[in-house]
């Protein structure tokens, strides 16, 4: 009897999100949107499921993960010595389970604003992954979002699992507009793989990550939380599962989802997200703001006071300060590459 076996990737830095998330302690241990941490709502999103939720993630983030976790924990960490992109993290946990189970695999740092409608996807998924194929999710867009990937379904599919046809980029805001026009879908970098078929594909069109990555599997160390993989991982190539795998195989499906999905990717979106007051301000923390309009202000250390702004970010911390134009923010993760390691 297969198991449905939740796999959260928590591997990501989040560096668009500077200076509140960190390497040390990226966005999905922070409470950057709802209630609970980012961590702790995709768990509650994947809890109906039958078996212990596999986390895989760096070393460096066990600590935050049990802290996370507490002390009645089910969920089992595999942590990585060093990172390697999802392609090496989603073969380990492949590796990890039996080739009739089914892995249902999300990164830890996403916003679902509609549980209900994921888990009527996830249902129509899971019967796509039960017929062999290897599936993924295509948010339906609603704008055209230049910081997401693309799906281009082939047309002739199925109402709820539909071939593909191509991957895009991360396009320019023309084409993506061209994209959402033909049907295409925001690439969520959520799957459902069946076991077996997943380590075939793999061992065809990856080769080299799968033979990395069993050897680590198989001198991993148990440790009372889960386990650390061997060395050998970081032979593995720093590749993702799309590029990997879901790129070039013949067995991929995309099954449309319509659940006010979002990746949490820069402060555009977090102010977008957020509760606004008359003048479209989100502000968070200790901050005031006056004659300021559309703008994301947070303090999470000193006080911050604003006058005469209008569509800015503005955050702070206890040891740095970000202001940038809103609609600038995806540029944060290139200053992040300036920056010093202290800063990290």
């Amino acid at each position: 009897m297969s198991l449905l076996i939740p796999v959260v990737l928590s591997g990501g830095s989040g560096t668009r999100l500077w200076p509140l998330s960190r390497r040390h302690r990226p966005k999905q241990f922070q409470k950057v949107i709802g209630t609970g941490t980012m961590l702790a709502q995709t768990l509650d999103r994947l809890s109906h499921l039958e078996t212990a939720t596999v986390i895989v993630a760096n070393i460096g983030q066990v600590p935050h993960l049990l802290g996370e976790l507490g002390v009645n924990q089910s969920a089992k960490i595999v942590a990585e010595p060093v990172g390697r992109n999802t392609a090496p993290a989603v073969a380990a946990a492949a590796l990890l389970a039996r080739p009739e189970d089914i892995l249902v695999v999300m990164p830890a740092d996403h916003h679902i604003n509609r549980p209900t409608a994921f888990l009527e996807s996830l249902e129509r998924a899971l019967a796509a992954a039960a017929a062999g194929h290897l599936v993924t999710f295509g948010v339906v867009p609603v704008k055209p979002e230049t910081g997401y990937g693309y799906i281009v379904p082939k047309s002739g599919g199925g109402a709820t699992a539909l071939p593909i046809e191509r991957f895009v980029e991360k396009p320019g805001r023309e084409e993506a507009t061209s994209l959402i026009a033909s049907g295409a879908l925001w690439n969520s970098g959520m799957f459902v793989f069946p076991v077996g078929i997943l380590l075939e594909e793999m061992e065809r069109l990856a080769p080299e990550v799968l033979t990395a990555v069993r050897a680590a599997v198989g001198s991993a160390e148990m440790t009372e939380f889960g386990s650390v993989l061997g060395p050998e991982f970081g032979a593995a190539p720093a590749v993702s599962i799309d590029t990997a795998v879901m790129e070039q195989t013949t067995r991929a499906v995309v099954v449309p989802l319509a659940a006010e999905w979002n990746d949490i990717g820069s402060w555009e979106t977090l102010w977008e997200l957020g509760d606004k007051d008359p003048d479209q301000n989100v502000i968070i923390g200790s901050a005031v703001a006056v004659d300021s309009r559309g703008s994301y202000i947070r303090s999470d250390g000193p006080l911050v006071a604003v006058a005469g702004i209008e569509d800015l970010v503005v955050v702070a911390t206890p040891d740095a300060v970000l202001v940038t134009r809103r609609l600038a923010a995806q540029d944060v993760k290139k200053l992040v590459e300036r920056l010093g390691e202290d800063y990290l």
